[in-house]
């Protein structure tokens, strides 16, 4: 049953356009971006998208996640039913039962229980959105619209095939049984002397819904279905743990400051963003009452984009600015409110990545603007002139050695440099974790040195706060002493140290063998060069990831592994663990960064653990072990021991 093709296709080729400007307009302004080449490795980038994209792999791992996969499963077989309509209102003749009965019913039989299967999830979707929405603002007008049009469309579709089976026009009617059962409630109702009209009125209805579906979705949010596929094409093949590295000449802008400033990916990123919250739920920061918001950033940036795309086309300034507030603008206390934990890409459905743009408009901040946290002028200071952020005098690097016959790295000699980093050989309570590997390491027999005055720090922090050129002179000072040195396996207990040697000074030309030293420790006593014959008596523990470790490197057995050795039982994990486990807080240069809005992190992080009964919680790192144990004396909990996976191996072989 098809209406004269007169009134529907002028009514096709103005929805057809309003879709096609609609996608022109939008998707034309990525280009105003930067460049930035995610064309490297086709094939993986192919297996990737049909993974993540076709496959859902990130949707359906996370609550609620099935309902979304069986709509957009739903909406891609559909495709071939909404084709054939919109080919059957302008060419009648075209019709799927033309097709031979062998592929025509399977079809038909397909279409049927997809149909009801996303309508289903349509009414699903529609009542959490009212009961149970995944973030407060998810309530929205176009949210409800868009999964009306598609209830509307299912609904549409099961009341056009039940009119024609039930005027006997069903020549697969047997294999469509839902239509078959709206057949048979069209013939008990009072429609039964008007199917025709019932006919005409749902094709209509369909026509209608699908026409208006075509215009309005490059036009909202929902623009996310025809940009979602290629963002997770051109997602980072490898962990986005690093930022691009900023050349610095007379002249150039540093850092992000304009919307156009931003790598075309950055603004593809914008236009494919879900808007399903699940970076918002992860976020620590937000999650603590910071003004931070993931998915505010993303939105923000996407508004700026529109609303200055114009004059970015035709060479003019934006109008909107892209930090401060308002609309389209990222708040400065949201900029600085981020841990750098990565939780918010992990959950992230679409690879967008958020991190990496929060960083570039720190480095506008800080290198253009001046303008920062206060207690950070300190650290800049400190790290500038003594390189560590404490602005300790290098000589007291190696005060950890005293009681211990700790040789400095040799090339040729040395196997292993064991970078000690600034907590390490600074702070009080983690050199008790420097001296505990430093034993375990000579009594597995394992040649190491380290570079003892002339260490330097790293320069995670000052990274990732946005100080880029003061990262770029130490980074350049590190690499030029490794390469003189002869250094090429390097072993660290500080995640951020571990990263930071590992993935950013790539970018100077350095490949080094970076292990952390619950990789190594676990190796050593797999090979039988540290051999427990009495079980740590630790009672309870409870094991904490480190960010750095875990979700910016995937490290996340080898420090169960080492516990489990030293303990003779695998330590209980907290409720969102591994890759969905919630930061410390010090991550991202807070760690030097008073919290002055919402709850402190590191107590939420805190709460949670205690919240598993442990006489001890086991950490990787020593932000991670400050973090902890200021946050145990705060709710009065000082009977909870706090030790790092070296200090409970250490403790073992004491017993």
């Amino acid at each position: 049953m098809t209406p004269n093709p007169t009134i529907f296709i002028p009514l096709l080729l103005v929805s057809l356009g309003i879709f096609a400007w609609g996608c022109w307009r939008r998707l034309s302004l990525v280009a105003v971006g930067t460049g930035e080449d995610r064309f490297d490795n086709p094939g993986r980038r192919m297996v990737e998208m049909l993974r993540y994209a076709f496959g859902q792999k990130r949707v359906v791992a996370r609550p609620f996640g099935i309902n979304h996969a069986v709509i957009f499963w739903s909406f891609l077989v559909l495709l071939i039913a909404n084709g054939e309509f919109l080919l059957d209102g302008v060419f009648p003749a075209v019709a799927l039962d033309k097709l031979p009965a062998g592929i025509y019913h399977p079809l038909m039989l397909l279409l049927d229980i997809v149909s009801l299967l996303a309508l289903v999830a349509v009414c699903v979707a529609a009542v959490r959105r009212v009961a149970s929405p995944p973030y407060p603002e998810a309530r929205t007008v176009e949210a409800f619209v868009i999964l009306g049009l598609i209830a509307i469309l299912m609904l549409a579709y099961f009341g056009l095939h039940g009119a024609e089976i039930a005027l006997g026009n069903g020549a697969a009617a047997r294999f469509m049984p839902v239509s078959s059962v709206v057949a048979g409630l069209l013939q008990a109702s009072p429609l039964a002397f008007s199917l025709q009209s019932a006919a005409w009125f749902c094709w209509w209805a369909h026509a209608v819904a699908l026409l208006l579906f075509m215009a309005y979705l490059p036009n909202s949010k929902h623009l996310h279905i025809l940009t979602a596929i290629p963002n997770c094409f051109f997602r980072r093949l490898e962990q986005p743990n690093t930022q691009p590295r900023e050349e610095f000449a007379v002249g150039k802008k540093f850092g992000v400051a304009r919307v156009d400033r931003f790598s075309w990916k950055d603004l593809l990123d914008s236009l494919s963003c879900t808007e399903c919250g699940r970076c918002q739920n992860a976020c620590p920061a937000g999650i603590t009452g910071k003004p931070l918001n993931p998915r505010g950033i993303i939105h923000e940036i996407k508004v700026n984009l529109l609303g200055n795309g114009h004059h970015l086309k035709n060479g003019l300034k934006p109008e909107l600015p892209l930090i401060g507030e308002g609309g389209g603008s990222c708040p400065e206390g949201a900029i600085w409110s981020c841990t750098t934990c990565g939780a918010c890409m992990e959950a992230c459905p679409v690879f967008i990545e958020h991190v990496p743009k929060i960083v570039q408009m720190r480095r506008h901040l800080v290198e253009e603007d001046v303008r920062f946290p206060e207690e950070l002028l300190n650290l800049f200071e400190n790290m500038e002139g003594r390189s560590n952020p404490w602005g300790i005098a290098p000589t007291e690097r190696t005060k950890w050695t005293v009681t211990l016959d700790v040789k400095p790295y040799e090339a040729g000699k040395t196997e292993y440099l064991f970078y000690v980093g600034c907590a390490g050989s600074f702070d009080s309570r983690n050199k008790h974790v420097t001296v505990a590997l430093a034993q375990l390491l000579d009594r597995a027999g394992v040649s190491w040195g380290v570079l003892g005055k002339d260490e330097k720090c790293c320069g995670d922090g000052v990274r990732r706060l946005g100080n880029e050129y003061l990262f770029d002179k130490m980074a350049k000072e590190n690499v030029e002493l490794f390469k003189q040195k002869g250094i090429t396996k390097v072993v660290t207990q500080c995640p951020h140290c571990f990263s930071t040697l590992k993935n950013d000074y790539r970018q100077y030309g350095l490949e080094l063998e970076v292990i952390h030293h619950a990789e190594l420790l676990r190796d050593l006593v797999k090979e039988g060069r540290l051999k427990l014959d009495t079980a740590a008596a630790l009672g309870a523990t409870v094991f904490h990831d480190s960010c750095y470790l875990g979700r910016h490197n995937d490290v996340y057995d080898a420090p169960r592994d080492v516990i489990r050795a030293a303990t003779g039982s695998a330590p209980a994990d907290m409720e969102r663990n591994r890759n969905n486990a919630f930061c410390c807080g010090a991550g991202g240069g807070r760690m030097w960064m008073e919290e002055h809005t919402g709850k402190r992190i590191n107590l939420e992080r805190v709460e949670e653990a205690l919240r598993q009964k442990p006489d001890t919680i086991c950490v990787s790192c020593p932000y991670c072990m400050t973090m902890f144990e200021d946050g145990l004396k705060d709710v009065k909990a000082e009977n909870v021991r706090v030790r790092d996976v070296a200090e409970v191996l250490a403790e073992g072989l004491r017993a």
